[in-house]
């Protein structure tokens, strides 16, 4: 249990480091500590908050095929620049290409660890 913990918050400071590596409008300070506590708040949020809204928005979901809880992915992103201070998001745009880039690198993070005893990313999808 701690394992996959610390690896899923280990997938999710990977996937927001390489949003905030390739978006200019993604930033962490530069800081470590930033993106650690934002990969914290971000498996915090994708834990429990996430599959309770993607259950409340499903009827939506059904009738946008899924386009709705790409919107709550990106809600998740949000709080989590809400929450953390140092870890910011600027623009709408910004939050579609970070939203689209966490979910590539799950993909290949999910890929390159498949078959391990923890689910590399299972917490970091947006």
């Amino acid at each position: 249990m701690i394992r996959w913990l610390l690896v899923s918050w280990a997938s999710n400071a990977v996937v927001l480091g390489v949003a905030g590596w390739i978006l200019s409008g993604v930033s962490f300070n530069g800081s470590a500590w930033t993106l650690i506590w934002a990969a914290l708040a971000f498996g915090v949020l994708n834990t429990i908050l996430k599959p309770i809204l993607k259950l409340l928005t499903l009827p939506l979901a059904i009738v946008t095929f899924g386009i709705a809880w790409f919107f709550v992915s990106m809600l998740m992103l949000w709080l989590t620049d809400l929450i953390i201070g140092g870890f910011n998001i600027d623009g709408f745009w910004n939050y579609v290409w970070a939203t689209i880039i966490v979910w590539a690198v799950n993909v290949v993070l999910d890929a390159l660890f498949r078959g391990e005893d923890f689910p590399i990313g299972s917490l970091a999808r947006a």
